[in-house]
């Protein structure tokens, strides 16, 4: 699933009349990035979710056939946050027993990362739910977040230790993680992750790869300014 309901507010006054993962670094919209990495990975069913100006986002991608993936798409009406919006979807996003894992992507960050890294841990959660139900990948914080989100001890995601890590904004969660969001309701991903993350019930990995928050306009156009400056 790819997240890209968001009315990005920081990314004002582009986004005033453009959804914001249709703005573009170099020759691509920054959502295309990611559905090129994850074709390349083997990810062909993609879900995409929306609401501000979701008609543009729609018109721009279709149905993903030049791309090599099959896009669905999950309209909302209200602003459901993450979670609401994974909730939302998960008639999608899972199969009918509600036991399969997904992966999900921030559609404002760009990573030159290889999806397909993430297959183990979306089998694991698939065969063991009782003892994990989220993986997160975790970066270095950023200048604008220097303070983090979590732990990384082991392989497993924590709340205290001694050096934060900031999340990347890509995961793989099991449906389980959502069973208590009431689809429709807005509801932040980060209090179910935080109760995971007590339970012991959450892994996760170091990037140290390239990986940016595209936030603001100034970071956009720095972005833009590298793909420029490789030609």
């Amino acid at each position: 699933m790819i997240l890209a309901a968001g009315r990005g507010e920081r990314m004002r006054p582009l986004t005033d009349t453009l959804p914001k993962p249709l703005l573009r670094a170099g020759n691509q919209m920054l959502i295309e990035y990611h559905l090129h990495n994850l074709a390349q990975a083997g990810f062909l069913e993609i879900i995409i979710n929306h609401a501000y100006l979701g008609h543009m986002i729609e018109a721009a991608l279709g149905d993903g056939q030049r791309y090599s993936v099959h896009i669905t798409y999950s309209k909302e009406t209200s602003v459901l946050e993450t979670a609401g919006g994974i909730a939302n979807a998960l008639p999608l996003l899972t199969n009918g027993a509600a036991n399969q894992p997904f992966l999900v992507v921030n559609a404002d960050i760009y990573v030159q990362m290889d999806y397909a890294t993430l297959l183990p841990a979306l089998k694991r959660l698939h065969s063991t739910p009782e003892n994990d139900l989220a993986h997160l990948i975790l970066v270095d914080n950023p200048p604008h977040h220097p303070a983090g989100d979590f732990f990384l001890a082991n392989d497993r995601i924590t709340t205290s230790g001694h050096a934060t890590l900031t999340y990347s904004g890509i995961g793989a969660y099991h449906p389980i993680l959502f069973n208590q969001v009431t689809p429709g309701v807005a509801t932040k991903l980060s209090p179910l992750l935080r109760h995971a993350i007590s339970a012991k019930k959450v892994t996760g990995e170091y990037f140290s790869g390239t990986w940016m928050d595209i936030g603001t306009p100034e970071r956009l156009q720095w972005l833009d300014k590298q793909f420029s400056d490789k030609k």
